[in-house]
């Protein structure tokens, strides 16, 4: 096991301010230590948060990322920070969603990425969004996402 090159990292282990955006958010990436073999990489953001674009009200998810990493990890932090931008910026669900994960392949270049994006109902409907770059590689352990779908009270 080699230690992790952090040299190019601007945000780890360093007191940063939250982002104003989704757009102005720093994503930031490690060398893959085990580049050459495949395996799922999960990030799970429980307590998603942006805001409608129409009438400002905050939106709710929990979402699901998978991806199959090639010569790229995205650092965590950054991730996190990125998620955080959101809680202040006026997007769709479908917006939001969909620009995560575009970013995060823009970054990283993986094998593989999928996003499971469960909002929450306001106004009474549910609105999940799913998107992925492709078919997973064979022969990789991909758990399902584990999210059941929103059924109130029935």
């Amino acid at each position: 096991m080699s230690k992790t090159d952090t040299s190019g990292l601007t945000q780890l282990g360093q007191s940063v301010d939250a982002p104003t955006s989704p757009e102005t958010a720093v994503l930031e990436r490690v060398p893959n230590g085990n580049a050459g073999t495949d395996y799922v990489v999960r990030f799970t953001a429980p307590e998603f948060t942006s805001l409608c674009p129409m009438t400002g009200q905050p939106d709710f998810a929990h979402i699901v990322i998978d991806y199959i990493p090639g010569d790229w990890l995205v650092e965590s932090k950054s991730l996190k920070l990125f998620l955080f931008a959101f809680r202040n910026h006026g997007a769709f669900h479908e917006d939001c969603s969909v620009y995560i994960a575009k970013r995060i392949v823009e970054l990283l270049d993986p094998k593989w990425l999928r996003i499971g994006a469960y909002w929450y109902p306001r106004g009474g409907i549910p609105i999940d969004v799913f998107w992925q770059t492709g078919e997973p590689p064979k022969g990789v352990w991909l758990p399902e996402q584990g999210v059941a779908t929103y059924r109130g009270r029935g």
